[in-house]
């Protein structure tokens, strides 16, 4: 094509129109976004609501096993791989107390022995020949996770350490724990020495019920002297600095079980029992899970101690059957949930009853599911109607 002074001008005009085509399309694409984006601010006067409290995203958790419950329900708020069995390093040492604080002697003084002064692993520093009492034992136990203590804990209550194994092994069947076996009060690795998360927790509420066991796994310090102790201890679990409400209560780690922790965080009045185990990162997923119960869950009160829960006739008898709750119960529920309680009899009540004899549940249910139950107890004796009378009831 030839270049003329006539083609340049027609170029310039046609270049022109394009441009003014190109700039409205680009007026009515920034309009239209405009548009668009008024409308996702929302309609005036009318609110936007946010996902419900009660169906907070449970968060990714860094552990291979973990589980939060409430200690005095036993309800399960967060849970992962929590049944799953694995090795659980010194975090045995909470049932190493429980046992402790339950059969033994609190002021007998134990005579460290060889085995107990050369146990490897993490120890308080006993030496043969020492003289120490069982409660700044468990004191070491707790506090500075002594291998050298629980050793001298197990000879100076059952007079050898495999027969304070088989007395864990015990009390772990007792109090619920199927998924746990002890070969040793420490919990150096050993081949069927085992628990799961859950079980960790469980065991843990149980020894919360026990006062000294909470005071001592809450002690940051204790000076030398005190409790007429031979040293003083500083706590190493670190979560009782961290995480606001702590109260306990016990590190752990071995190569198999990596690094462990049990924590107890109190909440409106209720001990959450937070376990983690093989968690690397195990101060921040702690905390992390202890966030989420607090932002999922608050703590409601069901019943009152003795509180009056159902009174009722029964058949055959002309006394009124009461039933009651022995304690009082707060259980953590998820916000915004519809909470229902009821009261469940057995089909046919057969007399005569007795005071304090159990009789039926209570049983409490969140958005229709139950979540927790309890006995019932006759509050009075109920009884059988004798001779023609009872034809005539």
């Amino acid at each position: 094509m030839k270049i003329t002074k006539t083609n340049i001008g027609n170029m310039k005009k046609r270049l022109k129109v394009r441009c003014y085509i190109l700039h409205k399309w680009e007026k009515n694409i920034c309009l239209l976004l405009l548009f668009f984006s008024i409308l996702s601010l929302g309609i005036p006067g009318k609110e936007v609501k946010g996902e419900p409290n009660g169906k907070r995203k449970v968060p990714v958790v860094y552990a291979r096993n973990a589980v939060a419950i409430d200690a005095k329900s036993k309800r399960v708020l967060y849970e992962k791989n929590a049944h799953l069995t694995t090795a659980m390093a010194s975090t045995t040492k909470i049932i190493t107390a429980s046992v402790a604080l339950r059969y033994g002697d609190l002021n007998k003084k134990v005579t460290i022995s060889s085995r107990a002064a050369s146990i490897r692993g993490s120890v308080v520093g006993y030496k043969k020949g020492e003289e120490i009492t069982i409660k700044e034992l468990i004191y070491g136990l707790m506090l500075k996770s002594g291998n050298d203590a629980a050793i001298a804990i197990a000879e100076g209550i059952s007079g050898s350490v495999e027969e304070f194994v088989r007395l864990m092994n015990e009390y772990a069947t007792q109090i619920g724990l199927i998924d746990t076996h002890f070969e040793s009060p420490h919990g150096l690795d050993s081949g069927k020495h085992y628990s799961s998360a859950y079980d960790l927790a469980l065991a843990t509420a149980h020894a919360k019920e026990n006062d000294l066991f909470n005071k001592i796994v809450a002690t940051k310090d204790i000076g030398p002297g005190s409790e007429g102790f031979t040293r003083g201890f500083h706590n190493i679990n670190k979560i009782l600095w961290q995480v606001a409400g702590a109260n306990g209560v016990k590190t752990g780690y071995t190569g198999q079980a990596g690094k462990c922790l049990v924590s107890s965080v109190n909440m409106e009045g209720n001990d959450i029992i937070i376990v983690v185990i093989n968690c690397p990162g195990r101060w921040k997923e702690t905390a992390k899970i202890n966030d989420y119960v607090k932002n999922t869950y608050e703590i409601k009160d069901i019943v009152e101690e003795n509180e009056s829960m159902k009174t009722l006739s029964v058949e055959h008898s002309k006394d009124k059957l009461n039933l009651k709750s022995k304690k009082s119960i707060k259980i953590p529920v998820k916000k915004g949930s519809e909470l229902d309680v009821k009261v469940k009899l057995p089909k046919e009540i057969e007399t005569p009853i007795y005071a304090g004899g159990k009789v039926g549940t209570l049983n409490v249910y969140e958005d229709k599911n139950l979540i927790f139950t309890m006995p019932l107890y006759s509050d009075n004796d109920v009884r059988k109607n004798k001779g023609l009378f009872r034809f005539f009831k």
